[in-house]
């Protein structure tokens, strides 16, 4: 890595004794983001010499080359914990944690298409910007049983619940903010009852929840909802999906990227590489 170690003295196996300006090198952060990173945990607590500076190693450099690819990936605090369960997990645990990260990631690749291929598929209904048909190109994305919004599908809000991995409280809360409008069914007594929702009603809940978790408000959601119950043309709202699907694909490289030196410190196999 370029960083030139001082008093390690021994052989070529001996553990490299690096300074702070020799990690802050080799990582490309500063000397006091390093100070930083390991007073939050991201580093393994440093040694001291004998002098009282502090001592690190080759485990410190692949540490901080992991922490910069997941922080763009997952984000810094997520980041964090994941290096901190990766020293003390044991390592079935600890490449779970790691695996999940990539699941996080399809997941919300997976809501932005569903979002995606609901606007287009809409707007191609009959909209009066429908010129553009649904998006053939795009790739399928796999839903629960029950909760494509095929024509026969009207689910409770329970299973809506459960295939979009929110709770009920969410789904009426988006109703009473007017994102959802499922249908109630008619008691014996005349009364309106549990709530149902049809096909249009699980569409609406699909694209708000993928908006949602995209970091939408909830008054632009409002709009892009209003907007297809109109049938206007809904291109500012894809055109954002597409930024949200390529901001994705990004992180998910900087998670693949980050992999190999999360490995490296599952495995207790420290010695940076290249």
């Amino acid at each position: 890595m370029g960083a030139r170690a001082r008093g390690s003295g021994g052989g070529p196996d001996t553990p490299r004794v690096l300074r702070t300006s020799d990690v802050a090198r080799a990582t490309g952060w500063s000397v006091q983001q390093v100070r930083d990173l390991e007073a939050l945990g991201v580093l393994p607590p440093a040694g001291r010499s004998s002098n009282g500076y502090r001592t690190f190693g080759d485990e410190h450099v692949l540490a901080l080359r992991a922490y910069r690819g997941l922080a763009t990936a997952v984000g810094p605090v997520v980041a964090r914990a994941v290096l901190r369960d990766v020293r003390t997990l044991p390592l079935p645990d600890a490449a779970a944690r790691v695996g999940a990260l990539h699941v996080t990631l399809a997941r919300e690749r997976d809501e932005a298409l569903v979002a995606r291929r609901a606007l287009l598929a809409i707007r191609a209904e009959g909209g009066p910007t429908g010129e553009a048909g649904p998006d053939e190109g795009s790739p399928s994305v796999n839903v629960p049983a029950g909760a494509a919004g095929d024509e026969d599908d009207v689910l409770t809000i329970t299973g809506l619940a459960a295939a979009l991995g929110v709770r009920a409280s969410t789904l009426r809360h988006w109703e009473r903010e007017g994102l959802v409008a499922p249908e109630r069914v008619a008691t014996r007594a005349g009364t309106h009852g549990a709530r149902a929702y049809p096909p249009a009603a699980v569409r609406e809940a699909r694209i708000t929840a993928a908006l949602r978790s995209a970091g939408y408000p909830v008054p632009a959601v409002r709009e892009t909802i209003a907007a297809l119950r109109r049938l206007d043309d809904v291109a500012p709202t894809l055109a954002a999906l597409d930024a949200r699907l390529d901001a994705i694909a990004r992180r998910t490289v900087a998670l693949l990227a980050a992999g190999s030196d999360v490995a490296r410190l599952l495995t207790g196999a420290t010695e940076p590489s290249g």
